[in-house]
């Protein structure tokens, strides 16, 4: 190097640049750690944090709806995203930190799944990652944004998703964004060919409606359609549907407990079990697993109109507190007591009508709770096969010759649903099936029966299923 060159003066080292913090994508992750971290539900985690930023002044309704769509959108798509994140790094994605996982799912759902420009995606993200991360990690997710930005969808599932015709499951797992063996479940109950399961799926990755329901004798549906937004329920004479962004806590009706957040398959299993025949009186009616209280309270309106009274039993000493509050101003009487399905303290035979609604792996309520689908394992049907037994029978022995007994779940696993009530009534000939559909005016679709499955993608509730058995000797 000669004299002249040594004395060039160095270029001045650019001032170091501090990353400008995004509250929206900011409170998107945090929401994202808790679920990942705590194993937390984002539809319980993300209000209290959109709370907190409205109070703080941070947030407007705009800057909430983006952050409610980048935590559901990421969550719901997170089996396509890691798939196509897979395809841009150099190792193994059970190697990525989980932070950074999380970071790069909510850079790849908004260059894939949303409308924001690629540039403005990647450069959000990567101040995003500079805030939580740091620098070096930062860089980290501009490399692997900017490759995810070479493509589109579409074009990343030709990449990423194997042929249908080669392998149909694992094809609609990546493409739908569900485990293997859910899709496999979830086909086997809805039978029938590629077109529907495509459909369910889809339905799947949707944003629900929020569905509010009147509580006879407290409120009218005709009342809630005076909300902004409000339009009829599809199938329940008590629904009410709010329009995307529908905030349910602005209804007086709901803060006043007079109406409820309550999806219409929920509210369709309560009105089949209340709109049942049977023989003799009805003046007593029992919730075998009322938490947290959603079916109770329609229950319990329902019996106070005919001079009923309900008994809303809950395992868990904190969800029947969640069932007391529902029930609280029900106009006529009810109780509510914490104590063990499996182990009732009531007498056998005391009951004109019975709901049980099992505790389930929740494969009908994915669209709300989308993070379900990468919890659950299937051995988690080998843990809830016993108990879901064990009610079903203590219903059975609950209700009295002439009633009627509701066996529900939220999950249209033909291991939780068919086979449960197939296996129990081998063990119980005084009983029989009643065909539930007539209970369920005008809603189509509804199978060969006796027994119901919903569906969101023809019904557009969750997957309730439902069982109606009587008891005959």
């Amino acid at each position: 190097m000669s004299e002249q060159q040594s004395r060039r003066p160095r270029r001045p080292a650019k001032p170091y640049r501090r990353p400008q913090k995004d509250p929206v994508r900011i409170l998107a992750f945090e929401a994202l750690r808790a679920v990942d971290e705590r194993d937390a539900y984002a539809n319980l985690v993300l209000p209290p944090l959109l709370r907190k930023a409205r109070e703080k002044g941070d947030f407007d309704a705009r800057d909430a709806a983006l952050a409610t769509e980048l935590v559901y959108g990421t969550l719901r798509r997170q089996g396509t995203y890691d798939a196509v994140i897979a395809a841009c790094v150099d190792r193994p994605l059970g190697e990525v930190d989980p932070p950074v996982l999380d970071v790069l799912g909510l850079g790849v759902h908004q260059l894939l799944g949303t409308r924001i420009p690629a540039h403005a995606a990647v450069s959000a993200t990567v101040e995003l990652a500079r805030v939580v991360l740091g620098d070096g990690r930062a860089r980290f997710v501009n490399a692997v944004l900017r490759k995810v930005a070479r493509d589109d969808l579409d074009g990343w599932l030709e990449k990423v998703a194997p042929p249908y015709d080669e392998d149909p499951e694992d094809h609609l797992a990546v493409v739908h964004s569900h485990p293997r063996w859910v899709v496999s479940a979830l086909w086997d109950s809805l039978g029938g060919g590629r077109a529907g399961i495509e459909e369910l799926l889809e339905a799947d990755n949707e944003r629900p409606e929020v569905t509010l329901v009147a509580r006879p004798g407290r409120a009218t549906a005709e009342e809630l359609l005076r909300e902004d937004a409000a339009v009829p329920g599809r199938w329940s004479p008590y629904a009410v549907r709010l329009a995307e962004g529908g905030e349910p806590g602005a209804v007086e009706a709901v803060r006043e407990g007079r109406a409820g957040v309550q999806d219409e398959g929920s509210q369709l299993v309560a009105l089949a079990l209340a709109g049942a025949p049977i023989e003799g009186t009805d003046t007593k009616w029992l919730d075998g697993c009322a938490g947290p209280g959603g079916k109770a309270a329609l229950l319990a309106a329902l019996a106070a109109e005919r001079g009923a009274t309900l008994l809303a039993s809950e395992k868990q000493p904190h969800r029947a507190g969640l069932v007391a509050r529902a029930l609280a101003g029900n106009p006529g009487p009810y109780q509510v007591i914490a104590a063990d399905g499996t182990r009732p303290p009531w007498r056998p035979g005391t009951f004109d009508r019975v709901l049980m609604d099992v505790p389930c792996t929740g494969l009908g309520a994915l669209r709300r709770r989308p993070e379900a689908r990468w919890r659950r394992r299937p051995e988690d049907l080998d843990n809830f096969a016993p108990l879901q037994r064990a009610l079903l029978r203590t219903a059975l022995d609950s209700v009295r010759v002439g009633g009627v007994v509701g066996y529900a779940t939220c999950s249209p696993h033909l291991a939780e649903t068919r086979a449960v009530v197939a296996d129990v009534l081998k063990q119980h000939p005084d009983t029989e099936l009643i065909d539930a559909r007539p209970l369920l005016p005008g809603v189509p679709e509804l199978g060969e029966g006796p027994d119901v499955q919903l569906w969101p993608h023809l019904h557009g509730t969750d997957a309730m299923y439902l069982a109606l058995i009587r008891r005959t000797a």
